[in-house]
């Protein structure tokens, strides 16, 4: 794995589309997986209790239907935390939404937004060296995940640009 950035690409005219704020980033592809696995495996459980006769389906104690129903509700769990993973964009900031975790970041605050080659998700890197990691943007989304960097990257640009007084 290379520790060097992902080069940021921008349109010919070498401006970077950046929708109107507020807006939030999200990834669709795990979404969508997590979507598809819970349903899924929704289904096949369903499935196999109808399939279950009346006498098997009595065999089954209180303990073991809670067990399994407690179990089923931490793959919900887990699959809700991945997809509620998002990036919310403002002029002053974002919030950062990592699984059941949520970070409010000022762009004064900011050094670096990147995207290292071969790192699941992109970062932030502010000023006290502390990094965040945006499981809102992850490589896997190619392109949208570049585009959603860049867009970070202006407006974080462009508000720590507002923020200065004019010389």
């Amino acid at each position: 794995m290379s520790s060097q950035p992902v080069p940021a690409r921008s349109s010919a005219s070498g401006e970077v589309d950046v929708p109107a704020l507020p807006f939030r980033i999200r990834p669709l592809g795990v979404r969508l997986a997590v979507v598809a696995v819970l349903v899924g495996l929704f289904a096949v459980c369903a499935a196999v209790w109808i399939g279950f006769d009346d006498e098997t389906r009595a065999k089954f104690t209180l303990f073991q239907i809670s067990t399994l129903l407690v179990l089923g509700a931490l793959f919900f769990a887990t699959g809700h935390a991945v997809a509620r993973s998002r990036v919310d964009v403002r002029a002053d900031g974002a919030t950062v939404v990592n699984g059941y975790r949520t970070y409010e970041v000022a762009w004064r605050d900011v050094a670096s937004i990147r995207m290292r080659r071969g790192a699941p998700w992109a970062s932030v890197v502010l000023h006290d060296g502390t990094a965040i990691g945006l499981l809102g943007v992850l490589q896997t989304e190619g392109v949208r995940a570049e585009r959603a960097v860049r867009q970070l990257r202006e407006v974080a640009r462009a508000a720590n640009r507002a923020d200065r007084p004019a010389a």
